[in-house]
């Protein structure tokens, strides 16, 4: 699958398909807490991180996720990925340490994936 800008809700259906394609359960996915988009279907969240930057993202928006389309809110979303690391925003591991920019990325989540 290629990397697909959501922009717009998508159903449960669409983001399954998107998992089982590459991962079976689970997608890659990048968050744009600015813009309030996200990108899926890369192999790998640096994938999806070059392809917002393309659309004209900022780095410092774009937080990689892990969702798993057969759970529910906020379980769906598993804050892992290596383009999380971040010494200069405070963020010193793969996960997102900010509580406030977790869930700013769990309501983005919830309103683009039904």
């Amino acid at each position: 699958m290629d990397v697909t800008l959501i922009d717009k809700p998508i159903s449960r259906l669409q983001l399954k398909e998107a998992a089982e394609e590459l991962f079976g359960d689970m997608a890659k996915a990048v968050v744009d807490v600015e813009k309030e988009i996200m990108a899926i279907g890369g192999e790998l969240h640096a994938d999806e991180e070059a392809f917002l930057l393309n659309t004209g993202s900022k780095q410092e928006h774009l937080w990689g996720i892990n969702v798993y389309p057969e759970r529910e809110l906020p379980e769906m979303i598993e804050f892992d990925s290596m383009i999380n690391i971040r010494p200069r925003q405070n963020n010193r591991s793969r996960n997102v340490e900010d509580p406030v920019l977790r869930e700013k990325i769990v309501s983005i989540t919830r309103k683009l994936l039904a």
